[in-house]
């Protein structure tokens, strides 16, 4: 270990110093089954490739740090395999290394090699390749999306097996255009998803949406289009990035582009796109001073130092994206270090030499001459991060496929003829592997399942490092707490076309996006179920809701409780009525052969009292949850009693009447129709009138028991319907028409002096009938239905109040208060002379005769 720790040295020294390595001579190693190899180990300039009108070589001088350490990792795989018992015992993989450039026209020629027969370096033509031994068994790479799409075909038909590490396009898991493609990351449907994840959990709904135009970028940002609308995710802005080397000025096209960017008010950038094609429009962002965003980046463009390194991306915002994760390798960073090591021994170099493969190289040129000028520094910074598993892992996968082929066991592995590569390919499907002690499986579209790793630029000196700040499988997992953000105070920034709505309120979309829209409140009576509805839902018939709810409630029965206040008043109301009743009912029956009773009926007058008490009684029926008993009885039992105290009074005002306005033969004849059994006929005959009525109009307009869900917007309300006001006029017909006939016997008589005058009182009391019925009807018609039944309850009650006060009270005063009064000649017109000592000596006979 100290002699590699001196060689490790000495190479720095010489790497410092300058000297050339022989890095380049280490990318081919013969074997019994060998592999080829396509990596990124260099780039082209903007216009070398697309500028080119003749097919000739094209010369990659820009060096990759990223796709030399992922070339390394493939050596060190098959070193380990080679050096191992377990995989392929007594046999010996080789490799063959090429770089790509990052261009198609670049791969096509070590794909071309490749599929050159063995020993030769040009490609056989034949009708049946069946038999056909290509220089390589399979291939490992490319690592581009836009690469694997050009040699997958070419691979494809003659069924090479072919393991990218880094192309994700979701078109090569196509079965029937890629037969022999396989990965060892995951599609970028996989990847698409790991974003809408993200931009989920951020609420992130308002986006600009931007791709490299290219195959990878094209398809990426086909798939996150597709796919966001069905997430609730809105893009303002979707457009690609001009090709480098394009014909068309790039910087108009770019200066577009970010115009369109910032006049669609998006904080958050899905950049889909390959690590050139994101270099050239962050560096313009850079130079326009574009306003600091998030970049959600593609795992292309991540950990690419193209733009890694750019300078002043620092201030181009957060930049966050997922990268797949694979197992760690510790043993990865010192194996560099040996290689770089060795390549500056010269003694070394001086072996590799001897055992070159003769590969002419006026065929391939220089693998890679740039790679014997770098230091220890140019590869120290993506040793950090250099996510060189997929590519450690595809040579396991291949192995792994070979061993299965070849049957071999702990032993070694059967000899028999070379195995082709559609051999290989037959047991390359569903085949599973250990890569660094990490199980893996190939799918039948040739995938594999990996989990992601969510990467943060932290800037903490010129480049930034990558810190894990979530996890993703199939689920996504943030470690808030580190997260660091662009924003002041570290706040996570909000990029959404219109504010979340508020709890009862629901989208109404305007425009073309379903991002953008106003919020509307649902109205009561409906909630909102589910925070993303786009409509409120109704309420049920027995469920009631505020406003802006969530949840409707249950409706409760509405009726006059009797707990109303206008309950309470109303019964307060009849005790008043009532009491005054029993007291005058108690002094006329005290007094029941004084004067003034029996000037007032007599019996017939305590009969109208006492119906009048019923009817104030009959107002109980009003209060409380109606029943179908209830409401029938309702009207009845307030007018019957009504009648019967109506048709007293209209007796009375009959014998005023026949008295005052008649002549006196007349009157005697009248006076015995007036009293006596023929009386008490007359108020039975209303009574039988009343009735009937009252039973006819029950029978044709019965009342009902109603629910009513429409009246109250939070109660139910349950009351007595009238269902026709001419039922309601039958019941009022006996009664109005005996308060018309005692108010118009009254009306004009004319009281003589020095007699008590009982036609005021009656006129006075037909008039409070009449006022208080008379204001019922638009009152009643026009109140709220729920204290429909406190109106009447009101109307019964007044009425019998003022026939109370304008009647019976007077008559009560002279009872208590001026007894001197009830006197014959008072009331009944005693004393000498005329007529009125006719009529009094009439009313003693009728009260002598009533005694015996």
């Amino acid at each position: 270990m100290s002699g590699l720790t001196l060689l490790g040295l000495a190479s720095l020294l010489g790497l410092g110093a300058g000297a050339p390595l022989c890095l380049s001579q280490q990318l081919r190693m013969p074997g019994d089954y060998v592999l080829g190899g396509l990596f990124p180990l260099g780039s082209t300039s903007d216009t070398e490739v697309s500028d080119r009108t003749q097919p000739n070589s094209t010369v990659c001088t820009r060096f990759s740090p990223l796709g030399l350490l992922w070339a390394l990792a493939m050596k060190m795989a098959v070193e380990e395999i080679n050096r191992g018992s377990t995989l392929l015992p007594g046999l010996r993989l080789g490799y063959e290394l090429f770089d790509t450039c990052s261009e198609p026209a670049v791969a096509m020629k070590p794909s071309l090699t490749f599929m050159a027969k063995a020993g030769s370096p040009s490609v056989a033509a034949r009708c049946d390749y069946t038999q056909y031994w290509p220089r390589v068994l399979a291939v490992i790479g490319p690592h581009s999306s836009e690469l694997a799409l050009v040699t997958g075909r070419f691979f494809g038909f003659f069924l090479v097996p072919q393991v990218s590490y880094g192309a994700s396009a979701d078109r090569l898991s196509d079965r029937e255009a890629f037969p022999s493609f396989f990965r060892t990351v995951p599609s970028d449907r996989a990847q698409v998803e790991a974003l809408l994840a993200l931009l989920q959990e951020f609420r992130w709904s308002w986006v600009a949406a931007v791709g490299s135009d290219d195959a990878y970028g094209r398809q990426g940002l086909r798939l996150f289009s597709s796919l966001a609308s069905a997430r609730g995710i809105c893009i303002a802005h979707e457009a690609l990035l001009p090709r480098p080397g394009a014909s068309r000025p790039r910087p108009r096209a770019l200066r577009g582009l970010l115009r369109q960017v910032s006049g669609a008010a998006v904080q958050v950038v899905v950049l889909f796109s390959s690590a050139r094609a994101a270099r050239a429009l962050l560096s313009y962002g850079i130079r326009c001073g574009l306003p600091p965003k998030v970049w959600v980046a593609s795992e292309a463009w991540l950990t690419s130092d193209l733009v890694m390194a750019l300078p002043g991306m620092a201030q181009m915002g957060t930049v966050l994206g997922f990268l797949p994760r694979g197992a760690p390798m510790p043993a990865f960073e010192s194996y560099v270090h040996t290689r770089l090591a060795l390549a500056s021994d010269p003694a070394f170099c001086a072996s590799l030499d001897a055992e070159r493969p003769g590969l002419e190289e006026h065929v391939m040129g220089p693998c890679c001459p740039q790679c014997d000028h770098i230091t220890l520094e140019n590869v120290s910074t993506s040793l950090l991060y250099p996510q060189t598993f997929a590519a450690y892992a595809a040579v396991y996968g291949v192995a792994q496929a070979l061993h299965n082929t070849l049957l071999c066991t702990a032993s070694g592995c059967p000899v028999q003829g070379p195995v082709r590569p559609w051999q290989l390919l037959e047991n390359m499907y569903n085949t599973s592997f250990r890569a660094h002690g990490r199980a893996l499986r190939f799918d039948a579209r040739g995938n594999v399942d990996m989990d992601y790793d969510l990467k943060l630029w932290v800037w903490t000196g010129p480049r930034p490092e990558l810190r894990t700040v979530g996890t993703f499988s199939g689920r996504l997992q943030l470690q808030r707490s580190q997260m660091q953000w662009h924003t002041p105070r570290n706040e996570e920034p909000v990029s959404q076309c219109s504010r979340r709505c508020e709890e009862g309120q629901v989208r109404r979309v305007k425009g073309l996006h379903s991002c953008c829209y106003d919020c509307v409140d649902c109205k009561a009576g409906s909630y909102l179920r589910n925070p993303d509805d786009l409509f409120c839902t109704q309420c049920g018939q027995d469920q009631w809701s505020p406003a802006r709810s969530r949840h409707c409630f249950p409706r409760r029965p509405k009726f006059l409780a009797w707990g109303d206040p206008a309950v309470l008043l109303l019964l307060v109301l009849l005790g008043l009525a009532l009491g005054l009743v029993l007291v005058t009912l108690g002094l006329f029956v005290r007094h029941r052969d004084s004067p003034l009773v029996l000037a007032s009926g007599g019996l017939r007058g305590c009969f109208g009292l006492a119906c009048l008490g019923l009817a104030c009684l009959s107002v109980l029926l009003f209060p409380g949850r109606p029943s179908p008993a209830s409401c029938l009885a309702q009207q009845p039992l307030l007018h019957l009693p009504l009648t019967g105290c109506l048709s007293t009074l209209c007796l009375q005002a009959a014998e005023i009447f026949v008295e005052s306005e008649l002549p006196p033969s007349w009157a005697d004849r009248l006076r015995g129709g007036l009293r006596g059994p023929w009386a008490w006929l007359a108020v039975l005959s209303a009574l039988l009138v009343e009735a009937a009525l009252c039973a006819w109009g029950l029978l044709a307009f019965p009342p009902q028991v109603v629910t009513d869900w429409r009246v109250l917007p939070t109660e139910v309300l349950v009351h007595c319907r009238m269902r026709s006001w001419a039922g309601f006029g039958l019941v009022h017909a006996v009664n109005a028409g005996l308060a018309s006939l005692c108010f118009l016997g009254t009306f004009l008589v004319e009281t003589r002096p020095g007699r008590y005058n009982g036609a005021r009182g009656l006129t006075f009391a037909m008039l409070a009938y009449f006022i208080t019925w008379i204001a019922f009807m638009p009152v009643f018609a026009n109140v709220h239905v729920v204290y429909q039944p406190a109106v009447q309850m009101g109307a019964g009650l007044f009425c019998a109040l003022g026939i109370l006060a304008t009647f019976h009270l007077p008559k009560c005063h002279l009872l208590l208060w001026q007894p001197e009064r009830n006197t014959p000649e008072f009331f009944l017109g005693g004393g000498p002379g005329g007529a009125t000592g006719q009529g009094s000596s009439g009313v003693e006979e009728e009260t002598q005769g009533r005694h015996e």
